[in-house]
């Protein structure tokens, strides 16, 4: 891997390390505080009267900055990775049955994918958003089922080029069904494009549950995502920055850092 990419697979290691081990590495729950009073927007580097060590500050509530943070990326992060299994997942199997079924069939499919991306997808993340009760789950089926039309063409136009090569000719001469070529040697050569593209859709839907929390429409209070730690921050922006600065960091690292694994990943040109 290119040292660009070694740079972004260790931000991603270090956002999925403070994630899982959020319960030993932040000194206090992500909703505990102490005397709001004595603890209230208490700068980075501080330590309380309690002997707590807050080190990217606390809250107007007291809470503890880089506590809400780890505890945060958790539900950012499974959100995003399971929005990201369900938009690859549906893109590879309509984007593979196009390559395989070729004719009417494949008509449809892309015609379909087609329709799909010409929706501006903001737009309809919102309006999925406004029509049910915000919550992770729904945030997690709205961008997995938007997200899917760039995997579907990616996975139709790649399987098209290896359908095309002389071992696919020797698999059917052999005996091999349409379908079997494909999840045995068409899908492993794709493979590699396919999770370049994984890796900055993570990146984008960790951005777009984000947006969503930071507009009230997606995980909701008090469950601590970045989204609504950068909103719960942004009528403190004078007085007290760290409290939306030190999510909206974090934030921009991981998508460098997924956007760098992403280039990495992509196959040199042949």
């Amino acid at each position: 891997m290119r040292p660009a990419g070694r740079i972004g697979l260790s931000i991603l290691a270090a956002l999925a390390l403070g994630a899982v081990a959020a319960p030993w590495l932040a000194p206090v729950g992500p909703a505990e505080a102490g005397d709001v009073v004595m603890t209230r927007f208490l700068p980075p580097g501080t330590t309380d009267d309690a002997g707590i060590f807050h080190l990217f500050g606390t809250d107007r509530l007291g809470r503890d900055v880089w506590s809400r943070l780890l505890h945060g990326a958790r539900v950012s992060l499974v959100v995003a990775v399971l929005a990201t299994v369900v938009s690859v997942g549906a893109g590879i199997l309509i984007g593979g049955l196009a390559a395989v079924l070729s004719g009417r069939a494949a008509l449809v499919l892309l015609g379909l994918t087609d329709f799909a991306l010409a929706l501006p997808r903001v737009v309809l993340l919102l309006l999925l958003a406004a029509l049910w009760e915000p919550s992770a789950a729904l945030v997690i089926v709205t961008l997995g089922l938007t997200g899917w039309m760039p995997i579907a063409r990616l996975t139709y136009g790649e399987s098209l080029a290896q359908l095309g090569r002389p071992y696919v000719e020797g698999s059917r001469a052999l005996g091999g069904n349409r379908i079997r070529i494909f999840l045995r040697h068409v899908l492993p050569n794709v493979a590699p494009s396919l999770l370049a593209a994984t890796t900055l859709g993570l990146g984008h839907a960790i951005t777009l549950e984000a947006g969503l929390s930071f507009l009230g429409l997606g995980v909701q209070p008090p469950t601590p995502s970045w989204g609504t730690l950068i909103a719960s921050g942004r009528e403190t922006v004078v007085n007290a920055p760290w409290i939306g600065l030190v999510p909206g960091v974090a934030l921009v690292l991981v998508v460098v850092g997924a956007t760098l694994v992403a280039d990495a990943l992509e196959p040199e040109p042949s």
